[in-house]
């Protein structure tokens, strides 16, 4: 239905039918005027004709002189119309004072000395006109033909010796209103040509921005996408302030999603908070136990170079539990050992089982060969947590990087995978709380790594594509 078109064609359509109108109005105005003029121009034209006619046919009527009076009569007709559009006589008849045919430029229709009337329709009429004439004025009748008769008395000393009948056929006007007509119309035609396209170029353009604003509007969901900008036209008329309040509503809907995002993320931290301070307790004091019976064994017990490895392993796994769990509590101050290459030889011996189950090949580049200014626990949990999510990532016998480096005063650690690519939507949600695609999952790792990150002054980058997914964990070294 028209109602649903767009305004990128309903403001054209609608400017078109409105020239279309007013053209066909002032053209169907011409015409009628034109008509009216040539119908008083014919009038105008008859009554000259039969005023000079009856003047000259008064010599004729006073002698009786009907041969002269045919010459006089039939002379209009013997020249014939100059063109296909001049006014010529169908019929010119002249009666005597009794109303009887004195002389006519059709003998064999109206016979001499007879009465007009016995002509039959319209005439009768006619005579009876003609009998009540005066000496002045002329009377014009119109028959049930269309055909136009004019009656003029003639006058000789001030006495109506006869009237003079000059009768124009009912197409007179059609030549020269046909003419007319055609250039009417074929002017009509070239101003359309010429507006019509120019209406529609303006319509269009004046939709554009309507259509713009709503292309923009379209936009507009439960989520705003953050790279969402629409180019509207800032005027100071009605549409121009219309562009400039949506642009300023986007900006504010944009904040405001932005200020939701932040809620959620307290509200989630917050959730976090407790969760933390419920278990904090009951996970550290077993712990303490465990690295108190660690440490008595140590001190007491007999290690032999398997053992003592076993041992150093279970310490800085406990080590590393109790971390996590202060940086799970924000207020808490965690323990800096030193990292060390073997911290990470560790987490490689950690992820092993989990990139066997997978058949996955882990590609190992630990190029630090000393202790490095950094919280290992801190570090290594990071590393776990991106090595465990690249495990679960990659494809059956896919493959797993890993490259740690120290350049430019930082400490740099690339955990690669070859896996699906991450969606763009759920990249930016990544590092957000309990934000998870893992049914076994609870969506707090890449979160804790990225407070730790945080917490050393460092940062993690993601670049995913198809293929190839990377996190970059870029820790500063504090000498």
């Amino acid at each position: 239905m028209f109602r649903d078109l767009t305004y990128r064609y309903k403001i054209p359509i609608r400017g078109t039918l409105l020239i279309l109108i007013t053209a066909t109005a002032v053209a169907s105005a011409l015409i009628y005027r034109a008509a009216e003029d040539l119908r008083d121009d014919v009038i105008t034209s008859a009554e000259g004709m039969s005023r000079v006619l009856a003047r000259t046919l008064v010599p004729p009527l006073r002698r009786d002189d009907v041969w002269t009076a045919y010459e006089i009569v039939t002379s209009p007709l013997k020249s014939g119309p100059v063109s296909p559009q001049a006014i010529f006589p169908e019929t010119i008849l002249v009666l005597d004072d009794q109303q009887r045919v004195f002389v006519t430029t059709e003998p064999r229709r109206f016979p001499l000395l007879r009465p007009l009337s016995m002509a039959g329709a319209p005439y009768p009429e006619l005579q009876k006109i003609a009998a009540g004439m005066t000496g002045d004025g002329h009377a014009l009748e119109t028959d049930a033909a269309g055909r136009m008769h004019m009656l003029t008395p003639i006058v000789s000393d001030g006495i109506v010796i006869g009237t003079l009948v000059v009768t124009y056929p009912g197409d007179v006007f059609e030549p020269r209103f046909a003419s007319f007509a055609a250039r009417a119309a074929m002017i009509t035609l070239l101003v359309l040509a010429i507006l019509v396209p120019v209406s529609w170029y303006w319509g269009v353009r004046m939709a554009q921005p309507l259509v713009q604003l709503a292309h923009c509007l379209g936009k507009i969901g439960p989520n705003i996408p953050a790279d969402l900008s629409c180019s509207l036209v800032e005027s100071k008329d009605e549409l121009g302030r219309v562009s400039v309040q949506f642009q300023r509503m986007l900006g504010e809907l944009k904040e405001k999603q932005a200020l939701e995002r932040q809620m959620i993320a307290a509200e989630r931290l917050a959730a976090i908070g407790r969760l933390s301070a419920g278990i904090a307790h009951e996970i550290n004091n077993p712990l303490g136990g465990m690295l108190n019976a660690i440490n008595t064994y140590r001190r007491y017990g007999t290690l032999d170079d398997m053992a003592e490895k076993t041992v150093s392993l279970l310490e800085r796994g406990v080590l590393q539990i109790r971390d996590t769990v202060s940086a799970l509590l924000v207020e808490a101050r965690t323990e800096r050992r030193p990292l060390t290459p073997a911290d990470l030889e560790d987490v490689r011996m950690l992820v092993g089982p989990a990139l066997q189950k997978k058949s996955a090949r882990l590609d190992w580049e630990n190029h630090l060969e000393e202790e490095v200014a950094l919280s290992s626990t801190l570090v290594r949990q990071v590393v776990i947590n991106l090595l465990l999510n690249a495990a679960h990532a990659v494809p059956v016998e896919g493959v797993v990087r890993l490259c740690a480096v120290i350049e430019a005063g930082c400490f740099s650690a690339e955990i690669c995978n070859d896996g699906e690519a991450i969606a763009g939507e759920r990249i930016r949600r990544l590092f957000e709380p309990f934000v998870t695609d893992r049914p076994d999952g609870t969506g707090l790792g890449l979160w804790v790594s990225y407070q730790i990150a945080q917490q050393l002054g460092g940062d993690i980058r993601v670049n995913s594509e198809p293929g190839c997914t990377c996190f970059t964990v870029t820790l500063p070294v504090t000498p």
